[in-house]
């Protein structure tokens, strides 16, 4: 068996070309029993200079978009540390004013005394309103 050669595969007919759509001519044309060949237009060379302006001005509004952002930003951080300073020296104004308040408490007792003023004792609630009508009354017969 090893002997026996096996047939070699070839074949018969080789595979048929694909075919061409048949052309007409069309009306107007020269020869109605000529061949006409379709025959595209010469590719036109484009020229480059759009795209490149168009790169560059992208280019030119993106750094100025960045330059704006970024002095933005920086004005933002000045006014933001002027605040924080300004904020700080309120801070210890307030500070400054509540010790001297509290030292004007702690001595305001002892002053009085100085001065000879008693503490009182009965406190009494003022109405206002009911002393306002009664002025009131008062001028209203006055003037009568």
């Amino acid at each position: 068996m090893s002997a026996l050669r096996a047939p070699a595969y070839s074949p018969s007919r080789p595979a048929p070309a694909p075919r061409r759509p048949r052309l007409t001519a069309i009306d107007g044309g020269r020869a109605h029993g000529s061949r006409f060949a379709v025959v595209r237009a010469p590719l036109q060379a484009r020229s480059a200079t759009p795209f490149l302006v168009l790169c560059g001005s992208l280019l030119v509004a993106a750094l100025l978009t960045v330059l704006v952002l970024n002095t933005t930003m920086a004005y933002g951080s000045y006014e933001m540390s002027r605040a924080r300073t300004q904020s700080n020296r309120l801070a210890q104004d307030i500070q400054v004013k509540q010790q001297d308040l509290r030292a004007a408490e702690n001595g305001l007792e002892r002053r009085a005394t100085q001065l000879g003023m008693v503490p009182n004792e009965g406190t009494t609630p003022l109405d206002v309103s009911a002393a306002v009508a009664a002025a009131g009354a008062d001028a209203a017969k006055a003037g009568q």
